[in-house]
């Protein structure tokens, strides 16, 4: 990425618009999925990962190069989507909205019906099972799968210790798995009565 300098008396150089246009064609996808599975709501997502974007460039004199560039803008995003959660109600994800597994752009541009329908249903159930989370639960949860960050990196990105990291995970893994047991309890057919037999009179 190469900086250009800023006029004088600015605090920090800034990226050329061209370079900056690249890491966020790069990084897009990730900070999306991000956004999206905290808030869940598609709108929200894109204007969260609009912002984040946003808030990287003013601030890029703040990133510490020794930090892998995509945690960096995961705290970023993390923080902002926490700050919206908190300042609206706990609501769950309407099922009459489908909500994606990914980024449009990750797409496969051809995917089977019966593919797309499967991964429709798991969406849904993975996006409403999320909503029923706390914030701080739902951040490292998602932190640590859907983007790949280690226990520092959560830690890093959410200001949290590694011991706190750890021991949110573990219970809100625990809380996600109970729920899927009981969704999955709901889901399986019961089995039928057998008819008793006909006697004649």
């Amino acid at each position: 990425m190469t900086l250009t300098e800023r006029p004088h008396g600015a605090c920090a150089p800034r990226p050329d618009p061209a370079g900056f246009s690249r890491l966020i064609e790069q990084h897009q996808p990730c900070v999306f999925n991000l956004c999206y599975r905290l808030l869940g709501d598609w709108a929200e997502a894109e204007d969260a990962a609009q912002e984040t974007f946003v808030r990287a460039y003013c601030h890029l004199q703040r990133y510490d190069a020794n930090r892998p560039f995509r945690t960096w803008l995961c705290a970023i995003a993390h923080h902002y989507c926490i700050d919206q959660l908190r300042r609206r109600r706990p609501v769950l994800l309407s099922l009459e909205r489908e909500p994606p597994l990914q980024h449009p752009a990750l797409y496969d541009p051809t995917p089977s019906p019966e593919a797309e329908a499967q991964r429709s249903e798991q969406a849904r159930s993975v996006a409403r099972l999320l909503a029923r989370l706390s914030p701080e639960g739902r951040s490292v949860v998602v932190l640590h799968y859907w983007s790949g960050l280690s226990y520092q990196e959560i830690a890093a990105a959410t200001g949290a210790t590694v011991s706190a990291v750890k021991s949110r995970l573990h219970r809100n893994r625990a809380l996600l798995a109970g729920m899927l047991r009981t969704e999955a309890a709901r889901a399986r057919p019961r089995p039928r009565r057998p008819l008793p037999a006909w006697q004649p009179a």
